[in-house]
């Protein structure tokens, strides 16, 4: 933090957050990213299904909004993480071209992730894990 003046005299004060954020790289940025996503996942796992649990939606100005439909709870949620950000995209993009099956694919991407990590773990490079995946895809 630095205390500067602009050009009319007036103190300003520069805060320095990035000195103090430390970059992940590796094992542990993909871990992070995955549990970003899979907390959205998460989120959507229990209103799946014809048991789905209803969410309450407050948006900033008060208003509530009622719903089980993954498309409405990700349309209204403020997500911050780029990665999560890509789950709300996957959804909406479900719902572009086949109008259903919103929660579905997130709960799907948010299943793969989980067993991603755990191969993850084991020391399985996540280039082979991605091709694992696209092999599967084709039988």
């Amino acid at each position: 933090m630095s205390l500067v003046f602009d050009e009319y005299g007036r103190p300003f004060i520069i805060m320095r957050e990035q000195e103090k954020r430390e970059r992940l790289k590796g094992l542990e940025a993909q871990k992070a990213n995955i549990l970003a996503a899979r907390t959205v996942s998460n989120v959507l796992r229990s209103s799946l299904g014809p048991k789905g649990m209803d969410k309450m939606l407050v948006s900033p100005d008060g208003e509530v909004t009622i719903t089980n439909d993954g498309a409405t709870i990700l349309d209204q949620m403020d997500v911050q993480h780029q990665i999560a950000r890509l789950m709300v995209e996957l959804s909406q993009s479900q719902d572009m071209e086949i109008g259903d099956g919103t929660t579905g694919v997130v709960v799907l991407a948010g299943a793969l992730l989980e067993q991603a990590e755990k191969l993850l773990m084991k020391g399985i490079h996540a280039v082979r894990i991605a091709d694992g995946f696209e092999e599967a895809c084709d039988i």
